[in-house]
């Protein structure tokens, strides 16, 4: 018979944004920007110091808008940004199109034009599928999806 078991969460990731107290327990959080039931728990674990890697769950079918505020985030990383990008996200959802995105970058000091041509790049795109399809083969079914993380042997949580 076929083994349907789920597969672990993969390690926590040197690319990984992980935020956070240090000596918390780290919980790997997979969500989506366009998810309002994301947002309530993100700022939740925010506030209580929580430590927190954020991989992203950005399904097309659930929101026309996920994947390409996945995108962004992944863009605003590159600037340094991402963890301000997203609050800036889960903190004000109903403005989420382009015109709103840009104005958060100029809000937070980026470079517009970067952020731009970045998030087209297709390296972000594949760090964008990774995450999913990994959230996927741990059992994810829904969003947000948080499992206790796992360190590689030998290494600790940072």
């Amino acid at each position: 018979m076929t083994d349907l078991r789920s597969a672990p969460v993969p390690l926590v990731r040197d690319d990984d944004h992980v935020r956070g107290d240090p000596a918390a327990p780290l919980v790997v959080f997979y969500g989506d920007f366009a998810c309002p039931r994301c947002a309530v728990e993100a700022l939740r674990l925010r506030d209580a110091g929580a430590r927190v890697a954020f991989r992203h769950f950005a399904l097309k079918a659930k929101n026309a808008r996920a994947v390409p505020l996945a995108l962004a985030a992944e863009a605003a990383a590159r600037q340094g940004a991402f963890w301000a990008f997203h609050d800036a996200l889960y903190e004000d959802q109903g403005h989420i199109d382009d015109p709103h995105l840009w104005a958060r970058c100029d809000a937070l000091g980026l470079n517009v034009e970067r952020f731009d041509a970045d998030r087209r790049d297709p390296v972000i795109a594949d760090r964008v599928r990774r995450d999913v399809r990994d959230a996927l083969r741990a059992g994810a079914t829904t969003t947000p999806a948080i499992f206790a993380a796992q360190a590689p042997a030998g290494k600790p949580i940072h």
